[in-house]
């Protein structure tokens, strides 16, 4: 591990609105940039939504009354977030941290293999389509590969918002509902742990993530409260 600071960590136990979360994450982006607030990992679940990156396409969200549906302002498509799925958004100092955008998302890429790896699971990154996947081709069978973790991040002024969604045991049948980061190729789904064979809790999920993260990214993770049960203080940084 490198010596670079400690970077706050912090995990909510009951589902966070998606607004709720956009508020806490600009809040914290403009303290980390404007006042020398530290960096924040945040874990956390939402309820069942969908979220529209930049490149989202009307067409692709196939089934638009089945869940609330928000534009997250990230790079990507539509995306679905729900319970199961561990989500960890990213405030970090991309700009002191090398400013370097291309190593800061294959940062996030390897941070996501490296937890699967404790659990057994060879993932990996495809250069033609983004986040993480497992390969689910069966001997001499076509190709079939599967989505295990998104990724979608937004800079503002060299800081960092948004981040990665882990698949722990989510309904996966939710994802239906749109065509997941815009391919249609029916070669690729998404799976998750559970889906995979691996009975993992959430719990077991952010340890595994927590570590990989140290050793990544190179900063000790500190725990700290949940930001949504003070967002206030946080605003106020």
């Amino acid at each position: 591990m490198t010596n670079l600071p400690a970077v706050d960590w912090a995990v909510s136990e009951t589902p966070v609105s998606y607004e709720t979360a956009l508020g806490v994450m600009e809040a914290r982006a403009r303290a980390i940039r404007e006042d020398g607030a530290r960096e924040l990992v945040w874990f956390l679940e939402h309820p069942p939504l969908y979220t529209a990156g930049t490149s989202a396409k009307p067409a692709d969200l196939k089934d638009p009354g089945r869940f609330p549906v928000f534009d997250a302002g990230r790079g990507g498509q539509y995306t679905y977030h729900g319970p199961g799925q561990r989500v960890a958004y990213v405030m970090l100092d991309v700009g002191a941290r090398g400013r370097d955008v291309r190593a800061f998302v294959a940062n996030l890429e390897a941070w996501i293999i490296q937890a699967l790896a404790a659990f057994n699971v060879e993932a990996g990154v495809r250069e033609s389509r983004v986040g993480v996947w497992v390969d689910r081709t069966e001997a001499d069978g076509p190709l079939r590969e599967d989505k295990i973790a998104a990724i979608g991040v937004r800079l503002k002024r060299w800081v960092s918002l948004h981040g990665i969604s882990l698949n722990v045991e989510p309904e996966l049948e939710h994802f239906t509902g749109i065509t997941p980061c815009g391919i249609a190729d029916a070669r690729y789904g998404v799976t998750s742990l559970a889906g995979l064979g691996r009975i993992v809790s959430m719990h077991e999920a952010d340890m595994a993530l927590r570590d990989a993260f140290e050793v990544v990214f190179g900063s000790r993770l500190v725990r700290v409260d949940a930001p949504e049960l003070q967002a206030a203080e946080i605003a106020g940084l």
